[in-house]
């Protein structure tokens, strides 16, 4: 059977059928009143196959495939719309059947607000304030400290409450605007937690930052033609205790369509052989997760591409830092040609606890 065709089988059936006994769904609690991300905890076996269970998914509505792992058991968070939602478990054996289970949840609205658990929630941070971008210039990519958004050697743009294209009317717009520069890129930064807090969360004490050890990264980006981008970047970064931690994850596009993540003690890109490959003129799901380690190590996870979860399971070491704080990054970069383009980005959600 085609994939399509499955998928359509199992979206309709996932509201028809009831829970089975082979998924122990752990999390969220049905019935139960939950914020966005939704922390979705489950574990599946297969008492018909005898290979057992092959991979784990979450439908967060009809044809809506959010999250997906290998193996028999997923620990996500995953975006979801506010209101009433009806979110399906899934889990596929290697036999070539599946069951679900089907939850009914109240999502709260989409703030910036605590998680209840000492982590902590921020949602649509692309229409949040405290974003400030910068152009970083070959050959050593530092910040360019004379540059500005409108300057001859290479121009972008930040532009906020975008209502098309847009899933829900406040999309931002970040574009790479040209100019002289081959290979500059566009970085755009804001400091949630700790130093210099955009969201009123300096952390003077610093009792919170040290408590947190898993981050996810989850945004809806629109991008027209994607050839026009050497790469895109998706940063979470934490700084205590005298130590960097900082997770970056890359797209190349026109530099081969695969996923980088960063050596911090290599300050450098290693290569995963992961494919990356967004859509273009559609919008693409992209969610990241990442831990620091009991004994402090950096472990880049996972990425999940328009419902393709890929696990990295690499581990890195922190460098030196007098920095104290948790924040993320958004980076797009120019190509030879020097092509310009806009990246359009909704609901975007980082938690970290």
């Amino acid at each position: 059977m085609q994939v399509g065709n499955l998928k359509l089988f199992v979206c309709l059936c996932a509201f028809a059928l009831p829970a089975f006994a082979g998924i122990n769904v752990t999390s969220p609690g049905n019935g139960t009143t939950v914020t966005s991300p939704v922390h979705f905890a489950a574990t599946a076996t297969s008492s018909s196959c005898s290979k057992g269970v092959a991979a784990m998914g979450v439908y967060t509505a009809p044809y809506v495939l959010a999250y997906k792992v290998n193996g028999a058991s997923l620990n996500a968070n995953v975006a979801m719309n506010s209101g009433v939602q009806y979110p399906v478990v899934q889990e596929w054996d290697n036999c070539g059947s599946s069951s679900t289970v089907k939850l009914k949840v109240t999502v709260g609205s989409s703030t910036t607000q605590s998680s209840g658990s000492g982590g902590k929630v921020f949602s649509n941070l692309q229409k949040s304030g405290g974003w400030h971008g910068y152009a970083l210039l070959p050959p050593a990519f530092g910040i360019c400290s004379g540059c500005s958004p409108t300057g001859s050697n290479v121009k972008w743009s930040w532009s906020q409450g975008v209502s098309s294209p847009s899933m829900d009317g406040i999309s931002t717009r970040a574009a790479y605007n040209g100019g002289t520069t081959q290979w500059a890129d566009i970085l755009w930064n804001n400091h949630l937690i700790g130093d210099f807090s955009s969201q009123g969360l300096p952390d003077s004490g610093k009792t919170l930052i040290p408590t947190l050890h898993n981050f996810t990264y989850d945004v809806y980006f629109w991008i027209g033609n994607a050839s026009s981008s050497q790469a895109l970047e998706f940063d979470i970064n934490q700084f205590f205790g005298g130590k960097s931690y900082i997770w970056g994850h890359e797209c190349r596009i026109d530099g081969g369509h695969e996923w980088d993540t960063w050596s911090n003690p290599g300050g450098h890109w290693v290569a995963s052989g992961i494919p990356c490959n967004p859509k273009s003129y559609a919008w693409n799901h992209l969610t990241i997760q990442v831990a620091r380690t009991s004994d402090n190590r950096l472990l880049f996870k996972s990425i999940t591409l328009n419902g393709y979860t890929a696990t990295l399971s690499r581990y890195d070491t922190p460098t030196s830092t007098s920095w104290y704080g948790v924040t993320v990054n958004y980076q797009m970069d120019s190509d030879v040609y020097k092509t310009p383009y806009p990246v359009y980005l909704d609901k975007l959600t980082f938690s970290a606890w």
